[in-house]
């Protein structure tokens, strides 16, 4: 059980790392490199790269936005098979919904509960 643990804070811990590296030795702003991150997830799923990933370090994988990439496309790879051309356009979509229905679920909670404050 522990060795799972380590093995889930450490690789989790190294995609964290690499983004904030890439925001420290760049101009490349957060919000790009979120979409770097999940693009990265599923050309490394496409790649067949990130499969082994998900299976040595779980959740450590699959928390982190090329997590996020790696279910669109595991999705989207699924539906293709099932229905054919216009499961691309579906699986990906369908495979992340939930998570996509509680990140707005909970960001409209928080909404209602804080106050939010620009920047000066």
């Amino acid at each position: 059980m522990i060795w799972l643990f380590a093995k889930v804070f450490v690789v989790g811990g190294l995609i964290c790392v690499v983004g904030q590296i890439i925001m420290d030795l760049t101009n490349i702003t957060p919000a790009r490199v979120l979409v770097l991150f999940v693009t990265s997830g599923v050309i490394l799923s496409g790649l067949g790269i990130y499969k082994p990933i998900v299976d040595f370090a779980q959740a450590g994988a699959t928390v982190p936005l090329t997590g996020f990439g790696y279910v669109l496309a595991k999705g989207s790879m699924e539906a293709v098979d099932k229905n054919g051309l216009l499961g691309i356009f579906t699986g990906g979509l369908t495979a992340t919904s939930a998570g996509i229905a509680a990140a707005i679920i909970f960001g409209y909670i928080n909404a209602l509960l804080f106050n939010s404050k620009s920047k000066n």
